[in-house]
């Protein structure tokens, strides 16, 4: 099992929109983040800085890669590239966080 942390970028004023769309998640996305190794997924809002920290459970990065080229995929990210900084595929501009301390 790998722990993934990262971070994104939300527009300002966009909290409320991202939380709605986030808790009518598609199942289809449910799905898709379980197939590809994604697990005990949370996602955190810093409301000083607009700065999203992700932290996510894998099976192994590579399983995890690979759910990004799905057609689903895709399509949320289409979905929230006007609420959040993104790349110009829509993805998410995503920094990796450094782990620095674990504890059981």
């Amino acid at each position: 099992m790998v722990r993934k942390a990262f971070k994104m970028k939300l527009y300002p004023g966009q909290k409320g929109e991202y939380k709605k769309r986030h808790n009518v998640l598609w199942q289809e996305m449910k799905d898709m983040i379980h197939e590809y190794g994604g697990s005990n997924y949370s996602i955190f809002l810093d409301e000083e800085t607009n700065i999203l920290y992700g932290y996510i459970e894998l099976e192994n990065e590579e399983k995890w890669a690979k759910g990004a080229d799905t057609e689903i995929n895709r399509k949320w990210w289409d979905y929230m590239a006007d609420i959040m900084e993104t790349n110009p595929d829509n993805s998410p501009v995503s920094v990796d966080l450094l782990p620095v301390f674990h504890l059981d």
